[in-house]
């Protein structure tokens, strides 16, 4: 059976469809989180209303946790895929630039830089952190405030409540934090 030889540029671009690859794999999961977490606070909605028949507002202390898992792998997967077409734009596409020789002339892998520079896309990423915002930290944080303006509760579920919010408090951040360094 014949060698066959593989080029530095074949290897290259197989990395390249690879990083795709899982980039395109990441937004999809990524944006099902949105879709997922509006299920959760439909399913919460149903708990609010049967927290009220049975004035149990302890129940809404179960939001909170379940947004910050959401949101936080949310977050994640969406530094994941800023992350891969920055190594496209970056560091991949210069290389394959010099293997093609082209002295300066050619830019690989343009679209990676081409839609960044749409004169709306400042606005949708902030729309976006609004959204994600609203969606991950303030459905949850109005469970809390309607469970403390229940004054019923005892000092442990008020201290989880207060935790729960400070978790929130830190989520809300790094959603912020990482919609300005994008």
């Amino acid at each position: 059976m014949p060698e066959q030889d593989v080029t530095v540029g074949q290897l290259l671009l197989a990395e390249y469809e690879s990083v795709k690859g899982e980039q395109k794999a990441r937004i999809g999961f990524r944006d099902n989180l949105l879709y997922v977490t509006l299920a959760v606070v439909a399913v919460v909605a149903a708990v609010i209303a049967a927290t009220a028949q049975a004035k149990q507002p302890s129940m809404l202390l179960a939001l909170p946790p379940v947004c910050v898992v959401l949101g936080w792998t949310y977050l994640v997967n969406d530094e994941k895929i800023s992350a891969i077409g920055l190594y496209v734009r970056d560091d991949l596409g210069p290389r394959l630039a010099e293997l093609a020789g082209s002295g300066g002339g050619f830019t690989t892998f343009g679209w990676e830089a081409y839609h960044r520079r749409d004169t709306r896309r400042r606005s949708r990423k902030a729309v976006q952190t609004v959204i994600d915002l609203t969606a991950f930290c303030v459905v949850p944080l109005a469970a809390l405030i309607v469970f403390w303006s229940n004054g019923d509760a005892g000092g442990l579920l008020i201290g989880l409540s207060v935790l729960e919010a400070l978790v929130l408090a830190g989520l809300a951040s790094q959603i912020v934090w990482y919609a300005k360094a994008a």
